[in-house]
């Protein structure tokens, strides 16, 4: 008998005759779990899950209600409720959020120091893991490709706001004691990033054994082929888990009310000081405090226009027509103040001219 426990399970009240499971792997409809049987595998409980009413459909690291079947398909009739959870706007047209993984402790932020790096991935991966509830790790991978990553750490920390930022070589073993603080017994860690960022190198390098089959990157650009085709929870050695899941080429804002305010204090700390109108909208009114950070300094552009996008993105997905009503109410506030800004050098050209 396997005790449940070891897998971070935490009793809960369950229906009669259920026993408790949590979902190792995702492929399609049919998902591989572990209970105390062992591992096994289920399909889910029509009725519940294609009912009238709406309800969570498992993801690799849920802990699920299961009718164990001893000879075949068990049968999983309830998500149970979730501690952490990480989502993206599902990329197919027509759907919500996409569920990528549960009942996680700490998100690994995967990224690595070839020409992968980008500042503005990171604040999207930053900003869904921080409204995930659970915290972020900042991995800089391949770190023994690149001599000199100074640089790289420096502006990633300019951006994480007190996130661990950890340069790490799967291949060397470089920096990855650093993350054995984060791999205690019974926890859990999901690893998030792009293709080729190295998540199933680093995986195989925790494991010591060769668990995911690693595509070697392009020459011509540094990216990677995809490796991990589906989201899959693994048991590392130490007692510790790890959801490895596919990289994300498109990383959509869903509902980060939240993640925006942790991913983007500084700004949000700046949006919230008084300004000359109470009305402000932030775009050209004088006396305003996000045009005064911005002339001083305190503030890039790049940053607030990285805050702006992912706001509006996220707006767009809780209410479209209400996000394009305030597109054209910013772009005629904008108008305006572009034909005044021109009317007034017209004149000041003209009074130059007397």
């Amino acid at each position: 008998m396997i005790d449940l426990t070891t897998y971070g399970y935490m009793p809960m009240p369950l229906d009669p005759g259920t026993i408790p499971a949590r979902v190792t792997a995702v492929h399609r409809e049919r998902y591989a779990l572990i209970c105390e049987h062992g591992p096994i595998h289920a399909k889910l409980k029509t009725a519940v899950y294609y009912g009238p009413e709406p309800v969570d459909f498992p993801t690799a690291g849920d802990f699920v209600a299961i009718n164990y079947v001893e000879t075949g398909d068990s049968q999983i009739v309830r998500t149970l409720p979730r501690r952490t959870f990480f989502s993206r706007r599902d990329p197919s047209p027509g759907r919500d959020a996409q569920a990528v993984a549960a009942n996680f402790d700490t998100c690994f932020i995967m990224t690595s120091l070839n020409h992968d790096f980008s500042l503005s991935r990171m604040e999207r991966y930053l900003t869904l893991a921080w409204q995930s509830g659970a915290a972020p790790v900042i991995l800089l991978t391949k770190a023994d490709l690149i001599e000199d990553y100074a640089a790289q750490v420096q502006a990633v920390e300019e951006i994480a706001m007190g996130v661990p930022v950890i340069p790490v070589s799967a291949v060397t073993g470089f920096g990855m004691e650093r993350l054995a603080a984060y791999l205690q017994p019974g926890k859990t860690v999901v690893f998030l990033g792009s293709s080729g960022v190295g998540k199933s190198s680093l995986l195989n390098a925790l494991m010591g054994e060769t668990a995911m089959a690693v595509k070697a990157i392009r020459e011509d650009d540094s990216r990677g082929r995809h490796t991990t085709t589906h989201r899959q929870l693994f048991m590392l050695p130490s007692g510790a888990m790890v959801i490895d899941t596919p990289g994300m080429r498109e990383l959509g804002m869903w509902d980060v009310s939240t993640g925006l305010g942790s991913a983007f204090s500084d700004v949000e700390e700046i949006l919230a000081r008084p300004c000359r109108f109470s009305d402000c909208k932030h775009e050209t009114e004088p006396g305003c405090a996000i045009k005064k950070a911005l002339e001083c300094g305190e503030l890039s552009p790049e940053r607030l226009e990285s805050y702006r996008r992912l706001r509006r993105e996220a707006r767009w997905s809780e209410d479209p027509t209400g996000a394009l009503q305030e597109k054209w109410a910013r772009n005629k506030t904008i108008a305006r103040w572009s034909r005044s800004q021109k009317q007034l050098s017209h004149e000041h050209k003209r009074g130059g001219k007397r």
